[in-house]
């Protein structure tokens, strides 16, 4: 996926690779989500009490990882860690095919106008990734809204399925609450995206000048068009992953709580987001702030980082595969 190669791709390969590598990677950090869903929206701290803020009794539903994984497999059943998988696939789905074809096509105007050649390989990447992000969110976002209430309701359920979610919050929000927060959420997506892809190109660039021969004989990795390896595919995601998603990670914890204000959820698990903590971002910002201090703006960044690391990974590893699979197939045929 390098920026390097001016050939035109196909569209629905493309799409189809994006598709595929999406979904693969939004199962395998499922659970990771969940969690990291629960923590932004819990307004208590992520630990047994607020030191210093109040009474013992100011305990949190949620203290840590192990603590979260626990309490939720004990209390929703296995199935819980995969709360809004529908809408989460649902989300991968037209995300990741609209993503990596604006990807390649922005790449291959930049390339057959000109562009390119003004801009640099690595400026392309960030612009080209950014311009990804943006376009892919906007054609998704209604799922990522469902996603995200299903996640975050708990026990017992607000709304026991995709349907009925979507249908509660057009009742309480309006059409325009399937949008709720996505002037955020594109704050946040393009710098995130850019950095993503921007990072992953550098750093296989960076691969490439220290490693120029590669091993021929038996055993070795599958590798790409671009004569690097699945194995190194995967720590470029990993790598880019985790460095985007530090930097970007207090604006999706505004996003989580501009999703769920207004989610009548348990109170055991804490006071509720309400709808006048979100009606700007620099109000939410403050909020958190005020009440959380800096610690609040990284609610969730363990688990966040630690599914961003292997979603990135396993999402470029699988799109390579899968392109690279195709490109082997259709060059028979």
């Amino acid at each position: 996926m390098s920026v390097t190669k001016k050939a035109k791709s196909n569209p629905f390969v493309d799409a189809a690779a994006g598709a595929i590598a999406g979904c693969a990677a939004r199962f395998v950090v499922g659970p990771l989500d969940v969690i990291k869903i629960r923590f932004q929206v819990q307004l208590e701290p992520i630990a047994k009490r607020a030191a210093g803020v109040g009474p013992s009794s100011l305990t949190s539903k949620y203290t840590g990882l192990r603590q979260a994984l626990t309490t939720i497999v004990k209390e929703e059943g296995i199935q819980g860690l995969w709360r809004g998988t529908l809408p989460g696939q649902l989300l991968t789905v037209p995300y990741t095919a609209v993503q990596f074809v604006t990807l390649q096509q922005v790449r291959y105007f930049a390339h057959q106008s000109g562009i390119a050649d003004h801009m640099g390989g690595k400026s392309l990447s960030f612009v080209s990734g950014a311009m990804a992000g943006a376009a892919a969110t906007i054609a998704s976002y209604p799922f990522d809204i469902l996603r995200t209430t299903l996640a975050a309701q708990g026990e017992p359920k607000v709304y026991h399925s995709m349907m009925e979610a979507g249908r509660g919050v057009v009742q309480q929000h309006g059409v325009k609450g399937l949008y709720r927060g996505l002037n955020i959420t594109l704050l946040e997506i393009i710098p995130y995206a850019a950095l993503q892809f921007g990072l992953y190109d550098t750093f296989t660039a960076a691969w490439s000048k220290t490693k120029r021969s590669r091993i021929t004989a038996k055993g070795r990795d599958l590798q790409d068009s671009d004569g690097h390896s699945s194995f190194e595919r995967f720590i470029c995601g990993l790598c880019a992953g985790t460095l985007a998603k530090l930097t970007t990670h207090p604006l999706d914890v505004a996003k989580k709580r501009f999703q769920v204000a207004g989610l009548p959820r348990d109170a055991r698990y804490g006071a509720r987001i309400s709808q006048d903590a979100v009606k700007s971002l620099r109000l939410c910002l403050q909020q958190m702030w005020r009440h959380e201090g800096i610690k609040g703006f990284y609610k969730g960044s363990l688990p966040s980082i630690i599914k961003a690391a292997p979603s990135a990974a396993v999402t470029f590893a699988t799109y390579e595969f899968v392109i690279g699979y195709a490109a082997t197939t259709m060059s028979k045929t």
